[in-house]
């Protein structure tokens, strides 16, 4: 069993009077991410995330905040990719005789359907971030084109089918890594194309 790094030891308690700050909200799920984070990657055991949570919750300042996170590293900028937030998209988005684009930092929701009818549409998951381990792309292209940007650290499925078309599935892929969220993309194309491509993600490490 993954010991609880730093449990009994006081030396890990956050004295930078920096810290002696009332925690907010933002600060607090913060914190929570940041252990559930350590759960998937191995570094904190199963059975230590309640107590630990318990601490978070009756945290009043941030360097109580601290102490419940003590002995485990701050997340990078790619290790927390599932987050417990709310969707910043709608479940559905078209660009009918037009186009659309969705890029940034934005909250994918578990469920989306993009349509795209004599126009074109472009998805940016790089900087993305999932409301579900399990998300769900519909594509739909008439007589247009969608293209989904995807970075290389999500597992990814494509299925469906162009008629008269292309429903692109060269960039499927499994990774072998726990927590990591997978992105299934169902296409049609009719007189169009669902194009999925590589986009590598700001502050992930390049590929050798």
């Amino acid at each position: 069993m993954t010991a609880d790094p730093g449990h009994d030891n006081p030396e890990h308690l956050v004295t930078d009077p920096k810290q002696v700050v009332l925690a907010d909200d933002d600060d607090r799920h913060r914190a929570e991410e940041r252990l559930r984070t350590a759960v998937e990657n191995g570094r904190l055991a199963v059975d230590r995330l309640g107590p630990r949570l318990d601490e978070v919750y009756a945290a009043r300042t941030r360097a109580e905040l601290e102490a419940a996170c003590r002995g485990l590293p701050e997340p990078g900028p790619r290790d927390t990719l599932v987050v417990d937030r709310a969707p910043t998209s709608g479940r559905f988005i078209s660009g009918i005789f037009g186009g659309f684009e969705r890029k940034g930092e934005w909250v994918v929701p578990s469920r989306l359907t993009v349509w795209s009818m004599w126009g074109g549409g472009r998805l940016d998951l790089s900087e993305a971030r999932f409301g579900s381990r399990d998300t769900e792309i519909r594509a739909v292209s008439l007589w247009g084109g969608t293209r989904i940007l995807v970075p290389d650290d999500i597992e990814v499925e494509v299925r469906g089918f162009g008629l008269f078309g292309v429903v692109d599935k060269r960039v499927a892929r499994k990774l072998d890594k726990p927590g990591t969220p997978r992105v299934v993309i169902r296409g049609f194309a009719l007189f169009g194309a669902v194009v999925t491509r590589n986009k590598q993600a700001p502050g992930s490490s390049p590929k050798s």
